[in-house]
């Protein structure tokens, strides 16, 4: 005869997040896993929480839920759906952010190590550029296009724009995959040779061409298309 578990009272659950509370404070952030994470940063119970991860991708599919959407949860508040939106909101900029001065780019790991936490996941394309000093070093970031990025939509001058008006010795571009798949389509080799003969043309360096997605990257420079 199966036994019943009874539900956790609150007295329990409050037990439980102040013991998470102490591991992080105690031994690091490294110490608490994803549900643990989830429960500080919501104040749901470790069930609930684990059940939330299950069926959303983890916590980088919870991380695309917008304040609505997490308001639908079970258990969870508007107030604690708002902080959890703001929290994913404040690690997508973190590495976002702009490098600190003296960032050079010697492979194209570099960018990509850089990029690919805050490019992967997004659910719409993005397509930035990075201006580049003559020793490689990165000067500046400029999200050039958001959304659907079909061939035809991609104007060289507008990528070359601020690289023209800051004087750069070169740059990067780096767009993402929202599909999960970094393979390069048609359009990104056709485009990153367009590209590359502006480059030539304005004398500004077209570096590389890097696709970011979930599951992985691929630099065009190394595939010889730039």
């Amino acid at each position: 005869m199966a036994l019943i578990q009874p539900a956790a009272t609150p007295s329990a659950r409050s037990a439980s997040r102040l013991s998470t509370a102490n591991r992080f404070r105690s031994l690091g952030a490294a110490a608490v896993d994803d549900c643990g994470l989830l429960g500080l940063a919501s104040g749901l119970p470790a069930a609930a929480c684990r059940r939330l991860l299950a069926t959303n991708g983890g916590l980088p599919g919870l991380a695309t839920r917008d304040p609505a959407e997490l308001d639908a949860v079970p258990g969870l508040s508007p107030t604690a759906s708002t902080t959890l939106a703001a929290v994913f909101e404040i690690g997508r900029r973190v590495a976002a952010a702009p490098a600190e001065p003296g960032w050079r780019i010697r492979t194209p790991a570099d960018v990509a190590d850089r990029l690919c936490p805050a490019m992967r996941h997004l659910e719409r394309e993005e397509l930035r550029v990075l201006l580049l000093t003559s020793k490689n070093e990165v000067a500046g970031m400029s999200t050039v296009y958001v959304g659907n990025l079909a061939g035809s939509s991609v104007r060289v001058g507008e990528v070359f724009c601020d690289a023209v008006r800051r004087q750069s010795a070169a740059i990067v571009v780096v767009h993402n995959h929202p599909s999960g798949d970094p393979t390069p389509s048609a359009d990104d080799l056709r485009i990153t040779g367009e590209l590359a003969e502006a480059g030539r043309l304005l004398d500004i360096e077209l570096l590389d061409h890097v696709v970011v997605a979930a599951r992985g990257w691929v630099s065009l420079r190394a595939l010889g298309a730039a």
